[in-house]
């Protein structure tokens, strides 16, 4: 399995945001925290994307 693949994946990453949103309102928090979580995970996100894409490009040069 490509892991590096799958972690710079888009798609995972609102999916996963999306999910973990679900559960915090789920379990009584409000859209406001749910919100900011996504956000902290899609920041997240793009510095994971970047730092081994960065990584990809350094190795095969």
């Amino acid at each position: 399995m490509d892991w590096k693949r799958k972690l710079t994946s888009r798609k995972l990453w609102v999916a996963l945001a999306g999910f973990i949103a679900g559960l915090v309102v789920l379990f009584g928090g409000t859209s406001e925290d749910a919100d900011k979580i996504s956000g902290a995970i899609l920041s997240g996100a793009a510095v994971v994307g970047y730092v081994l894409g960065e990584g990809l490009a350094d190795k095969s040069s």
